[in-house]
């Protein structure tokens, strides 16, 4: 299968990028209700985006945060 923007359509080998690929599938759908909620009908923009990685010291194991920050682009009807 191909890829469009650097994402591949089928499931992911490397177990790192298949967690995130979990996170999306199985969270995806509340985070868009959550989103929705909070900022009316739209979407997140990948363009006008950061991230950010921080490790969190844990004594149960080591914590990963990830920080996803894009501006919202409400839909606009027509």
């Amino acid at each position: 299968m191909g890829s469009w923007r650097g994402y591949d359509k089928s499931v992911p080998q490397d177990p790192l990028i298949y967690r995130l690929y979990e996170v999306v599938g199985v969270y995806g759908d509340t985070l868009k209700e959550v989103i929705q909620e909070k900022f009316g009908d739209g979407i997140m923009s990948a363009i006008d985006f950061e991230m950010d990685v921080q490790k969190e010291e844990n004594p149960k194991g080591d914590r990963v945060i990830l920080t996803l920050n894009g501006k919202f682009l409400p839909y606009k009807s027509w």
